[in-house]
């Protein structure tokens, strides 16, 4: 949870002033010991994540959930060459989730495929 940077200073200032440790300084406004340390050396909220930014394309996996509707999580992963958590957190971005529904399941819907291609006709 973010505070904001004036309640930040006003915790520091109290720290200050009364001459209270940390613990009781976090007891006092209910934060954690850890913030307040963090707080006197930067206490300004931190704006932005040092992430770097991901391997896999977007546009490239939107095409593959359109091609591949029932595609596991580990298939996606090989054919774009990411890892299947990546796969998985970018599903999370996208919002999209597998979920069943009222007609038939995923795994329904691949057993079927399979069957329907395992038989010969002719």
């Amino acid at each position: 949870m973010t505070y904001s940077l004036d309640f930040r200073l006003r915790v520091l200032s109290v720290k200050k002033k009364k001459n209270l440790s940390f613990a009781e300084t976090a007891d006092l406004f209910g934060v954690g010991v850890t913030s307040l340390v963090r707080w006197v050396k930067k206490p300004e909220p931190q704006t932005h994540r040092h992430k770097p930014a991901t391997k896999l394309n977007m546009d490239a996996l939107k095409e593959d959930i359109q091609l591949y509707p029932d595609a596991y999580q580990y298939e996606r992963a090989e054919r774009l060459g990411v890892s299947s958590m990546g796969i998985w957190h970018a599903l999370k971005r996208l919002n999209v989730t597998y979920k069943k529904n009222a007609q038939t399941s995923q795994g329904r819907s691949r057993k079927a495929c399979y069957f329907l291609s395992s038989v010969n006709i002719g």
